[in-house]
């Protein structure tokens, strides 16, 4: 019969055994840590386009509901049109207007040109008159007054000329290009589209497919210019993930990866990386015109820096997966004993998140 051993020997001995597990462990995670590095500090984002009314005015109409899916062009509520119906009617009396402008201007146009036909004749017969009279004055053969009243006619009608030319070309620059492009019609046919657009701007309808939430509205409700009133959630999904910097040794856009959600524990989705942050927050400084300031730390063993990877499921969960829905990924390296682990470590530590 075998002695039994006493309490010290089964205290050593379980001691030993703790610290050969602690070894293994410790070991283990140091392997796995530099081989198929997990983070839990993952979430699921997706694009949120927040959506502000363009003009500003009376909702009418509020045509959906919080929490409800939309598609693309649907639309989401209605500003009262009435104001802006009555700016689209006023900018199309502007413009007739314009047309009817340009159309006395084209009258008067041409009565200007005949003015300056007839301004040019007369100046012509007076100088005829004038030149022969002052040759009739040379030999005695009219008086001096006759001939001054006649050079005096002459230069009068010259400067009628001149006063209808004037006339004529201010309205040649009134008018603008001939037709219906001159610069007064152009103006008021701007108006009128802008008018249109801002009655167009009265229907607000989705930009993309997704969830309305936080919806903050109804009916008799003010909408203001560049004030948001509701957020729109894309259904595409992105899957952030931060890694310390040293375990995204070799890893490059399409590297394999698994990811687990909180909200189903142990199931697994494949998924690729996409791309890699170009860099943080803290290696971002500004040009303040101030000196640099060295962080201080008497720390041993600094903090490791956190990268942020992006990656795309293989396959869309069923379950909506709500924006900042916690995750775990699991990178996945193409060596099959190493991934034999790394989906074993993905499973057990998701069942852990969902116990705590």
């Amino acid at each position: 019969m075998k002695n039994a051993r006493t309490p010290d020997q089964q205290f050593a001995r379980l001691v030993k055994l703790s610290s050969m597990l602690f070894v293994l462990l410790f070991s283990y995670f140091m392997f796995a840590d530099a081989t198929i590095p997990l983070t839990p500090q993952a979430m699921v984002t997706r694009t949120v386009t927040k959506v502000t009314p363009q003009i500003s005015g009376k909702v009418s109409l509020v045509a959906v509901k919080n929490n409800q899916r939309v598609q693309q062009g649907e639309l989401l509520f209605v500003i009262d049109a009435a104001p802006y119906q009555l700016a689209v009617a006023q900018a199309k009396l502007a413009l007739e207007q314009a047309k009817q402008d340009n159309t006395e201007l084209d009258a008067a146009l041409h009565a200007a040109a005949a003015e300056v036909e007839a301004s040019s004749a007369m100046a012509e017969q007076q100088q005829i008159i004038a030149k022969r009279l002052n040759t009739l004055y040379l030999t005695r053969g009219v008086s001096q007054q006759l001939t001054d009243q006649a050079n005096s006619d002459a230069l009068a009608a010259e400067a009628n000329l001149l006063a209808a030319k004037a006339r004529l070309e201010k309205l040649k620059v009134n008018r603008g290009t001939l037709g219906d492009d001159n610069l007064k019609l152009r103006q008021a046919q701007n108006h009128l589209q802008q008018a249109e657009l801002n009655l167009a701007y009265t229907r607000i309808s989705a930009d993309h497919q997704g969830i309305v939430t936080n919806l903050q509205l109804d009916a008799g409700s003010f909408a203001t210019t560049g004030q948001p009133l509701l957020a729109l959630v894309s259904d595409e999904i992105d899957i952030i993930a931060d890694f310390r910097e040293k375990s995204l040794r070799g890893i490059n856009p399409g590297y394999q990866a698994m990811i687990s959600f909180d909200a189903e524990p142990g199931k697994l989705y494949a998924a690729t990386v996409t791309s890699i942050d170009a860099g943080v927050s803290a290696g971002q400084f500004d040009a303040n015109a101030r000196l640099a300031a060295p962080q201080e730390s008497e720390r041993w063993v600094r903090d490791a820096q956190r990268l942020r990877l992006h990656l795309q499921l293989q396959h869309t969960p069923s379950d909506t997966l709500a924006a900042g829905a916690r995750a775990t990924v699991q990178l996945v390296p193409d060596n099959p004993v190493l991934g034999f682990f790394a989906k074993l470590q993905s499973k057990a530590i998701s069942i852990l998140h969902y116990i705590y």
